[in-house]
């Protein structure tokens, strides 16, 4: 279970993927954008020694799915998917991490689509987060991911014993669901900068 702190962090999360963001190649959106949280939710690690979440910031009329890792110490070999560090106020130097390329993430994200994790609240401890459903037609647990790779539009991850790919959509549609045929994805809700809450495809896991 992810223990949630109530304190301060330097720099915070959006200013670091302000920075950040317009370096990735599925960013769309100005140079130098001003960016709001808009929504995400929370992953358990369950050693409990990385923090998980899926951030989505809006910037304009786009919105953006921001898997993050958060640990206590750098990720070895990991140093390309490095967003930035932060000062905690409780635990000190955090790395933020893009989680397309740490392992926890990924497999707490396969552990979500065949229902073995549940979504948790982005800021309250121990609180499940309703609004994120999922869905998994295969009939066993996934094989390991390739490496990721990134689109223009998301990040995708062949799975190379199972003739599939899931596929993380970076930049959110609002209203959009699983393709037919679709052997597993996760949707939730997120709030447009004019305050309407709408419902979007995250991932999905579909023929490759």
């Amino acid at each position: 279970m992810a223990l949630i702190h109530r304190t301060t962090l330097k720099p915070t999360k959006v200013e670091l993927l302000a920075d950040w963001l317009p370096t990735r190649p599925w960013y769309h959106g100005p140079a130098a954008p001003e960016l709001a949280k808009a929504g995400g939710f929370r992953l358990d690690d369950p050693a409990g020694e990385v923090g998980i979440e899926f951030m989505i910031v809006t910037g304009g009329s786009t919105a953006h799915l921001v898997p993050l890792t958060y640990r206590g110490a750098p990720l070895p070999g990991a140093e390309h998917a490095l967003v930035g560090t932060m000062e905690h106020g409780v635990l000190g130097t955090r790395w933020a991490y893009d989680g397309c390329h740490d392992p926890v993430l990924t497999a707490a994200l396969l552990a979500l689509i065949e229902g073995r994790a549940q979504a948790q609240a982005q800021s309250i401890t121990d609180t499940p987060d309703r609004e994120v459903a999922r869905s998994y037609a295969g009939a066993g647990p996934v094989p390991r991911l390739g490496a990721p790779v990134d689109t223009d539009d998301g990040t995708e991850f062949a799975v190379p014993d199972g003739g599939l790919v899931l596929r993380l959509r970076r930049v959110l549609t609002a209203g959009s669901t699983a393709p037919d045929g679709a052997v597993g994805h996760v949707t939730g809700a997120w709030e447009q900068p004019d305050g309407t809450r709408v419902r979007s495809l995250f991932a999905v896991l579909q023929a490759g």
